[in-house]
């Protein structure tokens, strides 16, 4: 018995660790951060306020009596609404916003039909390049049939009728830029008095 006496005196380690870190804390609210000087009156002990014979100073300075609010987390939220944003200015925001939002969809629908233009004008580029080779298909090849049937048919006399028609003995609707006059010349003299051999 005499130990379960012993046992009920001695003080809890735990116990005893949290209430000196309570009165740390208490202390430390009280001695000039300024967190006590926020708080009510209320919630200074009675042997604390016999210490001080002068009125409490915080960070150095005389601590006046504040207008505003004495609890602390009414000063915080003082404060939060303090840094809070103007109503002309979060109404702003929001107009920005929403015209930003509308701005970027008629730009996304503007890209999406300048996508669809771009695409139909590339196929008809490509229709009407693929016509345009086919006519020149066509052309060449009746071409080549005309020239292969004009060089097949030499017959002994119609060389000068195959030069008059590969040459243009008319001056003045000759469009070359080069003078020919002097091969005119000379090829009109071969005709007229031929090469003998």
């Amino acid at each position: 018995m005499a130990d379960n006496g012993a046992h009920l005196t001695e003080e809890d380690p735990a116990a005893a660790f949290l209430a000196q870190q309570e009165s740390e804390i208490a202390g430390i609210e009280n001695d000039g951060e300024g967190f006590g000087a926020l708080e009510g009156a209320d919630d200074v002990q009675p042997s604390q306020t016999a210490n001080y014979e002068e009125p409490a100073t915080v960070n150095g300075d005389l601590f006046q009596e504040s207008n505003g609010p004495t609890d602390s987390y009414a000063a915080i939220a003082q404060v939060d609404i303090q840094r809070q944003e103007p109503e002309s200015l979060r109404k702003w925001k929001e107009e920005q916003k929403a015209r930003l939002e509308a701005l970027d969809s008629a730009s996304k629908a503007a890209e999406a039909e300048w996508r669809e233009k771009a695409k139909k004008e590339l196929e008809d580029w490509h229709v009407h390049q693929n016509e345009q080779m086919e006519k020149n298909k066509a052309n060449n090849r009746a071409s080549e049939e005309a020239f292969l049937a004009e060089t097949d048919g030499d017959s002994p006399g119609s060389e000068w009728e195959r030069v008059a028609r590969l040459c243009d003995f008319n001056p003045k609707t000759s469009k070359q830029a080069k003078d020919v006059s002097r091969m005119r010349s000379v090829l009109i003299s071969l005709k007229q008095t031929p090469l003998v051999r």
